[in-house]
């Protein structure tokens, strides 16, 4: 006798197919419900990092000056000394001056940042301000040059460790020309030991101008970017519009002649 198997009917064979297919949407939904809501979070947790990073900022601005001393003994505690308000003493260098291409009020130039000799023998570089792009040679400028001792009030800025993009160019230390802050090649292109430079730069205020108006002081900006709690709505905006469809697609197939 033949063993016949029987094979399963049509019914059989749609059934255990729509099985399938509403297993798999189910865990597609499930796993986009999740990514989206894991999105809202994340932003919602970098909103709250990003105002009260503004607010340690604008508690440092508001501060009473603190001396290079103090600050040192911070950096040295590992604190974050960003934006913090300070001053220094000390003699301008500025033959060794360096330029960062920046733009200032809608014009291409560069911030100037000379180091500032201390009575100790040490080094700290001080962003001056901006000078416009046709001013980067210093003879155009002579009046600005002050010399003998000066006393600086603005704020310490920490200086990178790494390209903060790939999209930044390299400096170019033979034009003195610098498109991120690379603290150690600013000293080394200027012949400067290592060992003798603050670890951190200071932004000069607009208090003392300078003769000539050049460079052009109180450049530091403080404004933050801080669109999380817009990416927060839209993730979990998104997340609610995924459930509102799903539901109304089994409501749909639960009741085929009603009203969603």
């Amino acid at each position: 006798m033949r063993d016949v198997t029987p094979m399963p009917n049509d019914s059989e064979t749609i059934h255990k197919s729509g099985r399938v297919k509403l297993v798999v949407t189910t865990v597609l939904v499930l796993v986009a419900l999740a990514v989206l809501l894991s999105l809202g979070t994340w932003q919602a947790e970098r909103l709250q990092w990003k105002e009260q990073l503004l607010s340690d900022m604008a508690e440092r601005r508001s501060a009473t000056p603190a001396s290079l001393t103090e600050i040192e003994a911070m950096t040295g505690r590992g604190e974050d000394v960003e934006y913090r308000t300070m001053t220094a003493t000390g003699t301008f260098d500025h033959a060794r001056e360096r330029h960062f291409f920046a733009t200032h009020e809608g014009k291409t130039g560069f911030y100037v940042y000379t180091p500032l000799t201390l009575a100790d023998g040490r080094v700290l570089f001080v962003n001056r301000g901006f000078v416009p792009y046709d001013m980067k040679d210093p003879a155009t400028r002579e009046q600005g040059q002050i010399l003998g001792a000066v006393t600086l009030t603005g704020y310490a800025r920490g200086e990178l460790l790494e390209k903060p993009s790939s999209i930044v160019p390299d400096n170019d230390t033979a034009k003195n020309i610098f498109y991120w802050k690379d603290l150690s090649a600013m000293a080394s292109s200027t012949g400067l030991g290592a060992d003798g430079v603050l670890p951190f730069f200071m932004d000069a205020d607009a208090s003392q101008a300078n003769p000539g108006g050049w460079p052009q002081g109180g450049v530091t900006q403080f404004a933050l970017t801080n669109n999380h709690l817009q990416y927060a709505v839209t993730w979990y905006g998104l997340a609610g519009a995924l459930v509102v469809v799903v539901g109304a697609v089994l409501w749909r197939r639960k009741y085929p002649g009603a009203r969603v």
